[in-house]
């Protein structure tokens, strides 16, 4: 629904691109498929690896089974984002960075759309590690080139680690420093990473084959830091390079017609098209006219009112702009109010309690989102590593160790569950609740109404919302939220300003996405770690180190059959602080576009992949140009 359609779709669209094209930072998990036992000081050499399993392709595939071969090259799609941009670096939380500025970037590994924790040579031509992955040696694949022309070199690829341990965002720092102990290159096309020997080797090898590879020369040519915004596209060796922008107004991405890589089996059938335009508008309502007057061709419609009220614009009618629903096995967004856990009044656990009992979603669902959506509960959502009911015997022997900084109820009540409320907006019961949580955190009514701690001070919670599109939810909480005695406000900023009080982390409440990956591993400091409260990950600033500890046992588990357990151990305690108030998510993509694109009958699973692995029908868009439908 609304918020989520500007901050959804463009997070979404960045990921499809990165997965696409082969981009940086990449959470790919680990592990060999061995053909059988190795002898004292043997190591493994391969193209891809496993982490639960062997990997699915051989290394004589041809290409991805859900890309068409055949695919031509050629046209253009083009889609919307919001707010505007001022930079080119995507590396850094300040300014921000144009969409799909890390498209050029190339990594060593790279990931498919149809499998987890499967990792695939790209810059690489293959990678040998001994079985106790103490190490890892990258050799480079020759004639490697960058957009302008100029090789590739295994300097870069050092450059680039190096940039990203000292200059990336603190969090990513912080994970580096556990992992890596010393990067050296061995020769032209060889580089070694030697890893720590106390951090889990699960993950290692595509954490350290997941770094983008940044152009040494350019960023001596024009003096770029990565820690501050950049005015100039960074070059890489992707099949995508800059055409053209208008600052905060559009950019245009090209096919780079010399890509080395384009015959690679991995990306056959894929960077289809000539051009990649992005064009920004003001708000979402805006954007939507945009696209009805053929502004921009695809659209992928995150606002349930208008999916249901107003895709009956003559464009729909003739056929010309196709509308569908095509499924999504991908983990929820994870999308909720985060509530910042910095601030003394959220201290206590039943004011946050409290807080989400006042959000009527059933309400909503039914009344401003036509039915399209359902509760999100977990960050690990619409998969089966969300926690469900009591703890199994595997997670009591994890959390019961820990049981002194986990909230109540974990070990011994069921999994946390967003509140159910009633048909109307004031979920009576639910209220009551609430009422009685605050009283008893000290919050009492006065003989205004409003809540006030023993210090006289008011009970205040801010909402900071920079869409206008998101008021008609946010304005009901708050609603709610003031009938309880709570001094609730929707406060509206621009994007600028939400943009500066998010990375200061001067908010009491605020959208955020929390949702995971279906093999979490170091990403998860990030999300969730004591360690990350300073960075704009970590949004709600949970510091526990009952949730530290059950971080390292999902990135130590070595097994399928270690990692849910552990996992759900994890989401259990996460749900139990009640850090957010969850909001919902549809396990569909609402598209529409104009009748020139094709894509494989078959999605696979993980990727709706417009800008990946759909193409260009020239015919069809003959027609429509034709008729004057473009």
């Amino acid at each position: 629904m609304a918020k989520a359609a500007v901050r959804v779709a463009v997070r979404d669209q960045r990921a499809q691109m990165l997965r696409a094209l082969g981009g940086g930072l990449l959470a790919l998990g680990l592990a060999a498929g061995l053909a059988g036992p190795l002898r004292a000081g043997e190591t493994i050499t391969a193209s891809a690896i496993a982490t639960l399993g062997t990997v699915k392709y051989p290394p004589d595939f041809k290409h991805l089974d859900y890309v068409n071969p055949d695919a031509p090259k050629g046209g253009e799609i083009s889609e919307w984002t919001a707010y505007g941009f001022d930079n080119f670096n995507p590396y850094t939380i300040e300014g921000r960075a144009a969409p799909l500025s890390s498209a050029p970037q190339e990594s060593m590994l790279t990931g498919t759309a149809d499998t987890v924790g499967e990792a695939y040579c790209l810059l690489c031509e293959s990678f040998e590690y001994p079985p106790s992955r103490d190490w890892v040696i990258f050799t480079l694949r020759p004639g490697i080139t960058f957009s302008d022309g100029t090789p590739l070199t295994i300097e870069d690829v050092l450059f680039s680690y190096e940039t990203m341990r000292d200059k990336g965002l603190s969090s990513f720092r912080a994970v580096v420093a556990q992992q890596i102990a010393a990067v050296e290159v061995l020769d032209a096309r060889r580089i070694k990473f030697t890893f720590k020997p106390d951090y889990p080797k699960r993950d290692i090898i595509q954490s350290a084959g997941g770094f983008p590879v940044f152009s040494r020369a350019q960023f001596t040519r024009d003096k770029i830091d990565l820690a501050k915004p950049v005015p100039v596209a960074l070059i890489g060796s992707g099949p995508y390079m800059l055409d053209s922008f208008k600052m905060g107004q559009t950019v245009v991405w090209k096919r780079n017609p010399a890509y080395w890589g384009e015959k690679l089996p991995i990306n056959v059938g894929r960077a289809n098209f000539d051009r990649i335009r992005v064009e920004y508008y003001g708000d979402y309502q805006s954007a939507f006219e945009g696209f009805k007057a053929g502004s921009y061709t695809f659209r992928n419609e995150a606002s349930s009112i208008i999916w249901a009220t107003q895709y009956d614009f003559p464009a729909v009618q003739a056929g010309t702009v196709v509308k569908a629903q095509l499924h999504d096995g991908s983990v929820a967004n994870g999308q909720g109010w985060a509530i910042n856990l910095r601030r003394e009044k959220f201290q206590d656990i039943r004011v946050r309690q409290a807080l989400g009992l006042m959000f009527n979603f059933d309400w909503s669902n039914e009344t401003l989102f036509y039915g399209l959506y359902a509760r999100i509960n977990s960050p690990w959502e619409n998969s089966d590593l969300a926690a469900t009911g009591m703890p199994s015997a595997e997670e009591l022997a994890l959390l019961t160790p820990l049981a002194k900084d986990l909230p109540e109820g974990v070990l011994t009540d069921p999994a946390v569950m967003a509140p159910v409320s009633g048909e109307r907006q004031l979920d009576r019961g639910n209220m009551r609740k609430a009422a009685a949580l605050l009283d008893a955190a000290g919050w009492v009514v006065g003989a205004d109404g409003m809540r006030r701690n023993p210090k006289g001070e008011l009970l205040h919670v801010e909402f900071i919302n920079d869409s206008q599109t998101f008021d008609r939810v946010i304005n009901p909480f708050v609603e709610n939220l003031r009938a309880l005695g709570v001094d609730a406000v929707h406060l509206r900023v621009d994007d600028a300003q939400h943009q500066e009080r998010k990375a200061r982390h001067d908010f009491d409440l605020i959208t955020g996405h929390f949702g995971q990956e279906l093999l979490p591993g170091a990403d998860l400091q990030q999300y969730f770690g004591s360690a990350a409260t300073a960075d704009a990950f970590n949004l709600a600033g949970i510091a526990n180190p009952a949730i530290d500890a059950l971080i390292r046992k999902v990135e130590e588990a070595a097994t399928k059959e270690e990692m849910i357990p552990r996992v759900h151990a994890l989401d259990r305690a996460l749900r139990a602080m009640y850090f957010w108030v969850p909001q919902w998510f549809k396990d569909s993509h609402t598209v529409a576009y104009y009748d020139i694109y094709e894509h494989p009958e078959t999605l696979p699973p993980y990727s709706l992949g417009e800008l990946d692995f759909w193409w260009y029908n020239a015919d069809k868009a003959a027609k429509l140009k034709a008729a004057g439908a473009l």
